[in-house]
């Protein structure tokens, strides 16, 4: 949207396999001038959505049975993304995902014409995920995709320093150029003041949210400090809970804590904003068990600074980035440690006057350095930069 805003053609390629994003894709379409095409819609296809979860498990099997690794592995889309990438004339392609990779790849590697390309390491793929899934994952073909891209690409962009600075070290390339991840500080305008999440505003209220609820997002390590916890707190958690979350829940929460705790439903994202605002405390226990997850930044801290929350953090080291910067708005304590977790906690809720420090710090925070005004020089620079880059012309 900043690139089109400026005046670039922009083209996203994607495609649609949940209703709940297809229309928040609708949406954003109708508001922006960007084209997104979506090669396939498979929340109207499901003969194709069936074939393409059959050719995914297929993948798999192979490669759980011979160890050989194919595309057909990095997701639904990866062959549609390959068609069209061949198909399309543009300055910069970018690959945004990992399914993305490969075509970007191929597009640099095997074609006549020189095309410039490059990779918004939103994550580090190859070091993803729990250690159980990443059985099934492409490690190899991952890494060799990702080295060349940003070896050889004229874009390469990522979310933190530390991931920048490691992926340097790992892939002898040029650091690639950090952009947080975070949100418009004009957002803000947009807040309802209204209390919909909590029930009693004289009690402290601490939230968190993720897409899902489930177990490895850091919740056990929140509960399991809850005895520790001196002082009323309400505890507010948003998502989409997994099969069983329920019960998973009660066996983990103290008894004496169970009426503290409220699950919400997700909601729009232009809702969201105003829901985290209703709360003091932003809880971001981002788990170490994959190299990706210690050095990116969640969107959630960069959310919770936003809405002014003061944030307590497992110590990872991109976590670690946004506290030096956040001037006591974040609170780290050592990943595993409940004890510590819990000390966090009480500091705050024994002190209201340091609580509110936090709050406001978090609020400066934001407007100063994490807010998507201040990322969006980075971006035109990298793209500037990259389409500075020589390409051979088409022969004839």
């Amino acid at each position: 949207m900043a690139l089109e805003r400026a005046g670039y053609d922009v083209e996203v390629l994607g495609g649609w396999f949940n209703p709940a994003l297809k229309a928040r894709d609708q949406e954003l379409m109708a508001k922006f001038k960007f084209r997104f095409r979506p090669l396939h819609d498979l929340t109207e296809q499901p003969a194709l959505r069936l074939w393409l979860r059959i050719r995914g498990r297929l993948a798999n099997l192979i490669h759980a049975k011979t160890g050989c690794e194919n595309r057909w592995q990095l997701g639904y889309f990866v062959s549609s993304l390959q068609r069209a990438v061949r198909h399309r004339t543009a300055d910069l392609f970018i690959a945004h995902s990992e399914q993305a990779l490969f075509p970007i790849f191929q597009l640099s590697t095997f074609s006549i014409q020189q095309f410039r390309v490059g990779v918004d390491m939103e994550d580090w793929f190859s070091e993803d995920l729990l250690p159980e899934a990443r059985k099934q994952r492409p490690v190899k073909l991952l890494r060799s995709l990702e080295a060349k891209l940003l070896r050889d690409g004229v874009y390469t962009t990522c979310p933190s320093r530390a991931m920048s600075e490691a992926l340097a070290k790992e892939y002898g390339c040029r650091p690639p150029i950090v952009i947080y991840n975070a949100f418009p500080w004009a957002d803000r305008a947009t807040l309802d003041g209204k209390i919909k999440d909590r029930g009693d505003r004289t009690v402290p209220s601490l939230h968190w949210y993720s897409q899902t609820l489930g177990q490895g997002r850091g919740l056990e390590e929140l509960f399991a400090a809850l005895p520790h916890v001196r002082h009323p707190l309400e505890i507010h958690l948003r998502g989409h809970p997994v099969s069983g979350f329920q019960g998973w829940l009660q066996e983990r929460l103290p008894e004496n804590w169970r009426s503290c705790v409220f699950v919400h439903n997700l909601v729009s994202n232009d809702e969201l904003l105003s829901r985290i605002a209703e709360h003091d405390i932003g809880f971001a226990g981002e788990q170490k068990y994959a190299l990706n997850k210690e050095l990116t930044i969640s969107n959630k801290i960069l959310h919770y600074l936003l809405a002014g929350l003061a944030v307590v953090a497992s110590d990872t080291a991109g976590q670690r980035e946004v506290a030096e910067q956040a001037d006591g708005a974040v609170r780290l304590y050592p990943s595993g440690d409940v004890g510590a977790l819990a000390a966090r906690l009480n500091e705050w809720l024994e002190n209201p006057g340091s609580l509110a420090a936090a709050k406001a710090a978090a609020l400066r925070a934001a407007e100063n350095t994490f807010c998507w005004e201040h990322q969006v020089p980075a971006l035109f620079q990298s793209v500037k930069n990259a389409l500075a880059q020589y390409k051979e012309p088409c022969p004839s």
